[in-house]
């Protein structure tokens, strides 16, 4: 029985033709470089945006970033934007593209990031030798890590990061760092695979060189915890949170611990020498414990109540979606929810494999 005062909507909005949806996309959306992240919202942006697009707001948090797909389709709408997440691999990303609007890697910051440095470090040659990548790839890993810390924008240093993160998950097959050594069965023939980190670099810096714009607007990215982040000016909160799945987990640092080690070269954090693939501490988030999932839900919905809300979800999580409007009903008295079928893919070509799902869009106001 559906609750009073909801609304469902399937496949979009009603307000609005298909053809003058894909007229108004950002064409700017075509710049971002997608990361290949569990649970990334690229292919789901055109109805994102459709949703965005009937709501009144001009300044928009994102406190779950990401892979910062969703943060810059904000800002390609020319909504000032703030992006966090408690993974630093996340900040890094949204400070490369989101925070900044001018900055590039030029050719002296280029000259900068190649250099021989007088004292190199060998911390990742001697850490994950073995592990992962040829021993090449781990020296320019060592080398750029080293040098990007001598740019002088935060931007630049943030950018060239972004960059060797995108080359790293390029050259591991699958893109996760969940396995080890001989990776000779994963290959698949992929030209991914065949180049080095190095080439990849080169690739990726003028990717993301590309994919820095500027909207006019004041951005912002840092790393903080969603229940902790600053919400003042903001008009319209988008909730992406890890939920509990029916299978497999939600952990991200199993999949991505490399690169959030990597984007601070594993300062502060501890290594598990004992695992193969040299895993760090997960960090703790009750959306990823079903004793705690609804009660972090409904203290996430309590802590924007005074703003829009706009909640990413899936039909394979827990709590459901009865359960999850229910407590949005508690802050808000409009709730919508709009519905689409969509298959997630899992690995690349003839590993792929495929999950049929209901995607939401939940609107409080």
């Amino acid at each position: 029985m559906q609750q009073p005062g909801l609304r469902i909507v399937k496949d979009g909005v009603h307000q609005k033709s298909k053809q003058s949806l894909a007229v108004n996309f950002p064409a700017q959306l075509s710049q971002f470089p997608e990361l290949r992240y569990m649970g990334s919202k690229k292919r789901l942006l055109p109805w994102i945006h459709d949703v965005f697009s009937n709501l009144d707001f001009e300044t928009a948090l994102d406190p779950f970033s990401g892979s910062g797909s969703v943060a810059y389709l904000l800002k390609s709408m020319g909504k000032r934007t703030i992006s966090s997440d408690f993974l630093n691999l996340s900040s890094t990303l949204a400070k490369a593209l989101i925070e900044n609007g001018t900055a590039h890697l030029d050719g002296p910051a280029m000259k900068r990031l190649l250099a021989e440095p007088a004292n190199t470090h060998h911390f990742i040659e001697e850490t994950f030798d073995g592990v992962f990548f040829t021993k090449e790839d781990l020296r320019f890993l060592d080398r750029i890590s080293c040098n990007l810390r001598q740019l002088d924008s935060v931007h630049q240093q943030a950018l060239a990061m972004a960059a060797l993160m995108r080359s790293c998950v390029k050259r591991q097959p699958r893109g996760v760092f969940t396995i080890s050594g001989d990776l000779s069965k994963y290959d698949d023939g992929r030209r991914d695979l065949r180049l080095s980190i190095e080439e990849h670099f080169f690739e990726q810096v003028e990717v993301y060189n590309e994919a820095v714009f500027a909207n006019g607007r004041r951005n912002k990215a840092c790393r903080s915890d969603a229940f902790e982040v600053d919400t003042r000016g903001v008009d319209l909160v988008y909730l992406d949170p890890p939920y509990v799945p029916r299978a497999d987990d939600n952990c991200y640092i199993k999949r991505y611990h490399f690169l959030e080690g990597l984007s601070c070269y594993w300062q502060g954090l501890d290594i598990d020498f004992t695992t193969k693939v040299r895993k760090i501490p997960k960090r703790f988030t009750p959306f990823s414990y079903r004793k705690q999932a609804v009660e972090a839900f409904e203290r996430l919905f309590l802590r924007f109540q005074k703003q829009k809300i706009v909640l990413s979800y899936s039909s394979n999580g827990f709590p459901d979606l009865d359960q999850l409007t229910e407590i949005l009903h508690q802050t808000k008295s409009d709730v919508r929810v709009f519905k689409r079928d969509h298959t997630y893919h899992f690995g690349t070509h003839r590993n792929v494999k495929r999950s049929a799902v209901e995607e939401y869009l939940i609107v409080g106001q």
